[in-house]
């Protein structure tokens, strides 16, 4: 398993870093175009052999681009250590209590998170008429990302959910090593 795991990681971090790359590469290649094509040393190497106005989907891409990255990032990559959390409480809880309040909190994120899927499909389905403004695709692939995002996020947290109930919750899992030795009494 933890071969699959960290290929898995591997694949999710490549997409990332690739639709990264494609925003890069076509923010320079907008870049070029707004500050080159139009200039009089690029007319008169090229003539007018590129239209700076047939470009137009270069701003579009890269807002497609950063939407995907952003819920895929989300979805596959970011951590539940990564986030900031509000854990006064939960640190200092018993150990019973602590997986009493992950497994709530986990279910509760599922909840919500997979009961919202229906609701956006349905508000979502005008966007499978619509089609993009620049880019020669239709609004609700594009858009699509989320359903993703919901439902791996969703299964993380019941695969939480379900951990905490197997093996209780992971008590250092938002302490940093610091406050683990002042809780313990360790001052050195």
């Amino acid at each position: 398993m933890p071969i699959i795991t960290r290929a898995f990681r591997w694949f999710t971090e490549g997409v990332a870093a690739a639709m990264m790359a494609a925003i890069f590469c076509t923010f320079v290649l907008q870049i070029f175009v707004r500050y080159a094509v139009g200039s009089e040393w690029f007319t008169a190497l090229t003539g007018n052999a590129i239209d700076a106005a047939t470009f137009g989907w270069t701003f579009e891409l890269i807002l497609v681009m950063w939407l995907w990255t952003i819920f895929w990032g989300n979805a596959f990559i970011v951590q539940d250590r990564d986030h900031v959390t509000f854990d006064i409480f939960y640190n200092t809880a018993s150990p019973r209590a602590r997986s009493v309040m992950g497994i709530i909190g986990a279910v509760i994120i599922v909840v919500a998170l997979w009961s919202s899927i229906g609701p956006t499909y349905d508000r979502m389905q005008i966007l499978r008429l619509k089609s993009s403004a620049t880019l020669p695709v239709k609004m609700l692939p594009i858009y699509s990302i989320y359903f993703l995002f919901l439902a791996a996020v969703g299964l993380r947290y019941l695969w939480r959910a379900i951990d905490i109930a197997r093996h209780g919750a992971d008590k250092d899992l938002h302490v940093l090593p610091y406050e683990k030795s002042v809780r313990d009494g360790d001052l050195k």
